[in-house]
């Protein structure tokens, strides 16, 4: 072919990505996608693009080729999340997209570098709302100023809330995705507090549109590629779908104004083409929901209250928070005072194992798997959640194993000692997703390189999961400020 190009996509087989590979393949160009499959799939790869695995920062080494042209997505993009992921969120935006820099800067090659459109929310106010808007806005700057500093050759694209095929929904899904798995899981869909905050939303095929003709003839900053037709809040979206909704707490970081200006772009050719209402419609029409599990959590905590610590406190202003799911909560008694007293917040119903001292925690693994079975037997439940990832949680691995039911593992900012970090290393491993509360945890528990790689799905309680940890997490950062 003889305009045939070697082109390198980083995030090749991520949602973006993939549908990139897919395009420039059918062009007829070589492609070679470099992914570390934080997010990425190789469910995503594609027939005639070169998969390699690695880590950006490492791009020398794994590309010894010359591009023609790069298309640098692979970086970390989740905003509300990344409060949690500061440490991926350095080494894959500031350590990746300088590696992928200076290789750029050696090869000569064009650099097509997608940017964020956080930065230009509520007035300009969104670059600082988030660590993930943070470093976007600042590698955007990088991108610009190595243009000016070493003359190459780059162009800045900016995306908009993309859907579309490869969406994917859990901890680092977008929001359309989110709400299509809790549709065809029956459930209500689960709307972020206050629900008016807007988004520009955009389908994958005119983004790709959008990167081909950037990747041809764009040069410089500014281009934005969005759809102006379809921008909506969280609750105008969730209305697209007919179904039931559940208000949410409120995140650190949820910008509430979405600005867009995709006249350079447009002055290139590109124009949208597909409308988000026709998506949805279309996928409401060839969806079958399926029976809905009650809208209800099993907690499994060593302690609650009246005995009761950070952790167990923040568990109770959740609950305050999202009234409309019930809380089943399996703890030890701990002391004589504790026996009969009932849960403080209506929407949970603690059920106490042992006979009130101190030793009750050890009986938990024991009782409390007969208590959660009873309970598993009575419900359907949304997923099963470990509260402080100690003595409870073998009593929810086993409900886990036998019941199928969904398994979330929280640590609250408690200091671990060997054995119990040797006890947490064996049972962390068998759970569906594992959250710290710092940094200095997650190094003591699991290398950052397998927690980037231990991401699993929820299924069913995918989605709901992640939006009630959000939640949980967001007020143990507040308490822990104050």
């Amino acid at each position: 072919m003889k305009d045939q190009k070697l082109i390198l996509v980083t995030g090749g087989a991520g949602f973006i990505g993939s549908n990139l590979c897919k395009r420039l393949a059918k062009d007829g160009h070589k492609v070679i996608s470099l992914d570390n499959y934080f997010t990425g799939s190789r469910e995503n790869h594609v027939k005639g693009v070169e998969y390699r695995e690695g880590h950006t920062k490492d791009v020398e080494k794994h590309v010894p080729e010359t591009p023609d042209l790069i298309y640098h997505l692979g970086e970390y993009s989740r905003l509300e999340k990344s409060f949690e992921d500061v440490e991926q969120v350095w080494d894959l935006n500031q350590y990746g997209t300088f590696a992928v820099l200076e290789f750029t800067r050696r090869r000569g090659a064009k650099l097509v570098y997608a940017g964020s459109s956080t930065k230009f929310s509520d007035g300009g106010l969104g670059r600082d709302q988030s660590p993930y808007a943070w470093s976007k806005a600042s590698m955007s700057e990088l991108v610009r100023n190595y243009g000016d500093w070493f003359g190459i050759n780059y162009a800045i694209t900016y995306f908009y809330n993309v859907y579309g095929p490869n969406e994917r929904a859990g901890a680092m899904g977008t929001v359309n995705a989110i709400f299509k798995e809790q549709y065809k899981r029956g459930l209500p869909l689960g709307v972020v507090a206050p629900g008016t905050q807007v988004r520009i939303f955009t389908h994958v095929h005119d983004i790709v549109d959008g990167l081909v003709v950037v990747g041809a003839r764009g040069t410089g900053d500014g281009y934005g590629i969005g759809s102006t037709e379809d921008a909506y809040s969280i609750l105008e979206l969730a209305r697209l779908f007919g179904r039931e909704v559940i208000m949410l707490p409120e995140r650190q970081g949820n910008r509430m104004q979405a600005a867009i200006d995709c006249s350079k772009t447009r002055a290139l050719g590109w124009a949208p083409r597909r409308s988000l209402k026709d998506d949805i419609a279309g996928f409401v029409k060839h969806t079958k929901p399926e029976p809905p599990p009650e809208c209800r959590v099993l907690v499994f905590t060593t302690t609650f209250y009246p005995v009761s610590g950070p952790a167990e406190d923040a568990l109770c202003e959740l609950m305050r928070q999202v009234p409309d799911v019930h809380f089943d909560i399996i703890t030890a008694v701990h002391t004589k005072e504790a026996l009969g007293v009932p849960c403080i917040v209506a929407n949970g119903t603690v059920y106490r194992v042992g006979f009130g001292n101190r030793f009750d925690k050890f009986l938990l693994p024991i009782l409390g798997i007969r208590e959660a079975l009873r309970l598993a037997n009575k419900h359907k439940y949304l997923f099963s959640w470990s509260i402080m990832a100690s003595y409870g949680t073998l009593p929810a691995l086993a409900v886990r194993r036998g019941k199928l039911i969904p398994l979330l593992v929280t640590l609250a900012d408690q200091d671990l000692s060997w054995y119990e970090r040797l006890f947490l290393r064996l049972i962390l491993s068998q759970t569906d997703q594992v959250h710290t509360s710092t940094p200095e945890q997650g190094r003591e528990l699991v290398s950052l390189e397998k927690r980037m790689r231990a991401r699993k799905s929820f299924g069913a309680g995918d989605s709901f999961a992640n939006q009630i940890r959000f939640a949980y997490a967001a007020i143990l950062r507040k308490r822990n400020a104050t």
